[in-house]
Formats: structure tokens, C-alpha cells, sequence
């Protein structure tokens, strides 16, 4: 689904919206941090993290995960994706995560996303486990009497299948997390995120526990098993679009403006008060700026699952994937694949020939999956061999109801034109063109 909608996309159409970009930017007063400035040091970052064992944010597998990206025929590939095995030195944990990039610089925001949002939810949660133990600590010391025995109360840490201690302490460390990355997005030199941003699902799984922290319209589906042993698909995130009723009434409350264009009358859209643009297809994001005052917003839905031996595994994927496969289309292309390894692959491609098949004069869109398979023991990763980084990276709330899909293209034909704004194009960009809008 396009997620903005811009000027150069079409004609204007009478008596509908005529998009504007002439939107004054904000100046950002506050004081950069001097990492925030130096491109040498985020390249240095980005290599050092590549050479992290088990993570993986390139086409590949492991014995756990399958990761799998396209480029579409849109222009740059705006999707990234990771798979972060032994996450926080846990053995048994694992982060993943895929980001849908929009805007003319949403594939540099994807991948900041991508690099840096795993790195400050790993060191939220460390706080967050320390000030636990602490407040622990005095809980026990305060409950022993005077001979030393300790009194037989429940304790407020003990964990139910309705509040366990690790969905409290990885709520919080999700919703600290998502807002120290859009902050910081906001003050980054050399990626301006004004008009540009990105979706995020991401999950953490520790053993049966599954958390999940999610914005825009990425989704996150488990393929699980029902009483008569059948495989069925069970969505784990919301399409967070502005068609919600709850979100659009708090971008209405904050002088933003939701409707959609007479020649796609499904697709919602988030608007500035006095000008006819962004258009952004999403009611929540990391970056679009010029929207943040107006309703948009980059708090995550967190949702808390646990695991059973009938859950076989979890597909993240961002829209190009959704937009044209079934929650139950995608499962079963998944669980059909000879090899788990090329699970995330087959998915891709089920989706591009989809396209090709239901929607031939559009432009394909980028695709990204990450397959996690549950009850698997971790192993060394694997890599699309003869590829570097670098070639790869430029070719590439509790349990929700079963099988009910949100997306809100659900019985909407699909227009032949998508509304984007124009990407960053690093080939031919012109000089002195610094990709803003």
C-alpha cells in the first residue's frame, strides 16, 4: 500500500484533495549529540555490528529463523529486517524484527531502525531487570519479622498467565525504548525523517514467553494448531492505519485530519490541518515529523502471548506481503516449504507472482519475512553465499482472535496506481539535492 501520497504519483482528480508539500519545517532547537553527526562513525557502528554473533539482518537462515527481502519496482528497497539470536547474552532469547520505510530517505530510516532500536530495548531491559531485583529485595527484606522468618505473603513479582513479570518489565522497556529511537530520529544530521519514517514489528521470545511492539502496518502472524490438529493462523499485531476508529479520533483530537481520496475510498489517510499532504497510509510511526503534532504518534502496541507446544512458527512480514497473501495464505506457503531455510523466500516470491496475477499495471511492492520457528535449538547462521554486506543490503493485546485479518484492504480492489512519495534515488540525484520535501 503506498503510504504517502504525493503530487507527482498522479493527475489531479476533480473535485478531490490537491496535494501540497509546501510545509514549513520546525527548527530543531535542541543540541545535537556529536555522534548524531559523524557518518564515519555510524559506518563504523553498522560493521560492527554485522560481526555480532547471531545476529542477522541480511537473506539468510538459521536453524531458528529464515529472513528474506526484495526489492520491488518502486526504486530503492525501503524494507529491513533482523533476526538477533542469544539477544542480550540470553541464550534462550531471540529479537526480530521487520520496518517498512516510507518517505524519500525511509529506506536510511528502516535501517537506523533496524541498528539501533534492538540495542536500546537490550539496555532498557537490563535497567528495567536491575530496578526489579532491587525493589524485589526490599520486598523480602521488609517481610521478615523480628525472629527472621519470613511471612507468607503473595508476592507482587509472581508471576500469572495474566500479568507475568516478564511481559511488565518488557512493556516498559518497549514503550522507553521506541520513544528514545524517535527522539532520537529527530536529531540525527544526515537523515531527515520530516517526511520520511517507517513501520516497526518486532517480538522478543524467551522461552515460552512472547512479547510483541508494534507501530504502523507491518504484521505479525502465528501459525498454530486448533483441537482437531488442523493448522490455522492466528494474527498477533493490528494494522495500526488511520481507518481505526480509536486512532482516528486522536489524530481528529490533535488538529489532524483523516479521510481518503474519492479514487480509493478504503485507504484512509492522516492529513495536515491546512495542507493536503503527507497522505501517510498509517496512524502510527517512527519519524513523519511534520505529523507528530497532529495525532501521529511512534508508541508501540505491546501484546503478551504464551507459548504451547500446538504454536509451530511466527511470519513477520511488512505490507508488500499482506497486501496480496491471506494470514492463512502465508502459513501454509510456510509450512509447505521443503526446507525451513528457504521458508522466507518462497513467501516472497508466492507475493510477487500474487502481484503480478492480481494487480498487473502496479508496481510491485518491496517484500520483507522473517520465519521464526518455535521449540528449535539455536545454531550458527547462514548467509547467501558470494555476497558481501553491501550487495546484499543494496539488492535486498493479549492473544488476538484466530483468523481474523485487520488489513484494511480486506474486500477492496486495489488502485493500479500507489501514492508514494518519491524515494531517494543516490544514482540520480541531482547536485545540491539534499532529498527533502
Amino acid at each position: 500500500m503506498g503510504s504517502c501520497f504525493s503530487v507527482e504519483s498522479r493527475s489531479p482528480i476533480p473535485n478531490s484533495p490537491t496535494p501540497t508539500l509546501g510545509i514549513k519545517k520546525k527548527k530543531n532547537s535542541k543540541k545535537r549529540p556529536p555522534g548524531l553527526r559523524s557518518s564515519s562513525f555510524d559506518h563504523r557502528r553498522e560493521e560492527q555490528l554485522h560481526r555480532v554473533a547471531g545476529r542477522m539482518c541480511l537473506n539468510g537462515s538459521s536453524q531458528v529463523a529464515s529472513l528474506f527481502t526484495q526489492q520491488g519496482k518502486k526504486g530503492t528497497n525501503q524494507d529491513a529486517m533482523i533476526v538477533w539470536e542469544n539477544f542480550g547474552s540470553r541464550t534462550d532469547t531471540v529479537f526480530c524484527g521487520v520496518f517498512d520505510g516510507h518517505g524519500p530517505l525511509g529506506h536510511k530510516v528502516a535501517k537506523r531502525v533496524r541498528d539501533s532500536l534492538p540495542l536500546k530495548l537490550s539496555a532498557h531491559w537490563e535497567v528495567n531487570l536491575k530496578d526489579s531485583n532491587d525493589v524485589l529485595k526490599e520486598i523480602i527484606m521488609g517481610s521478615l519479622n523480628s525472629e527472621g522468618t519470613s511471612i507468607n505473603s503473595p508476592s507482587p513479582f509472581e508471576e500469572t498467565d495474566k500479568n507475568p513479570e516478564i511481559f511488565q518489565t518488557l512493556k516498559e522497556s518497549f514503550l522507553k525504548a521506541f520513544k528514545v529511537m524517535d527522539r532520537e530520529l529527530s536529531m540525527y544530521a544526515n537523515i531527515d525523517c520530516f517526511c520520511s519514517g517507517t513501520t516497526a514489528v518486532t517480538l522478543i521470545k524467551q522461552g515460552q514467553h512472547l512479547i510483541i511492539g508494534n507501530i504502523g502496518d507491518s504484521r505479525a502472524v502465528l501459525c498454530t494448531r486448533d483441537k482437531n490438529d488442523s493448522r490455522v493462523a492466528v494474527q498477533l499485531t493490528v494494522d495500526l492505519k488511520p481507518n481505526l476508529p480509536a486512532e482516528a479520533e486522536r489524530i481528529r483530537k490533535c488538529k489532524g485530519r483523516v479521510f481518503a481520496l474519492k479514487d480509493e475510498p478504503e485507504v484512509a489517510r492522516v492529513w495536515l490541518p491546512n495542507h493536503d499532504s503527507p497522505g501517510l497510509a498509517m496512524a502510527r510511526a517512527f519519524g513523519d515529523f511534520c505529523l507528530k503534532d497532529f495525532g501521529l504518534i511512534s508508541v508501540p502496541e505491546v501484546s503478551y502471548r504464551r507459548l504451547t507446544d500446538k504454536d509451530e512458527f511466527i511470519v513477520l512480514a511488512t505490507d508488500g506481503i499482506w497486501d496480496v497473501l491471506t494470514n492463512e495464505e502465508v502459513i501454509e506457503i510456510v509450512a509447505s516449504t521443503d526446507a525451513p531455510s528457504q521458508a522466507a523466500q518462497a513467501v516472497v516470491e508466492s507475493a510477487v507472482r500474487a502481484w503480478r496475477q492480481k494487480y498487473p499495471t502496479s508496481k510491485v511492492d518491496d517484500c520483507a519475512v522473517v520465519c521464526l520457528f518455535l521449540g528449535l535449538d539455536t545454531s550458527a547462521t547462514k548467509r547467501d553465499p558470494g555476497k558481501n554486506v553491501e550487495e546484499e543490503e543494496s539488492s535486498s493485546t493479549m492473544n488476538m482472535e484466530t483468523g481474523k485479518d485487520w488489513s484494511a484492504l480486506e474486500g477492496v480492489s486495489r488502485l493500479n496506481t500507489l501514492l508514494t512519495l518519491p524515494r531517494f534515488d543516490e544514482e540520480n540525484r541531482e547536485p545540491g539535492d539534499n532529498g527533502k520535501i
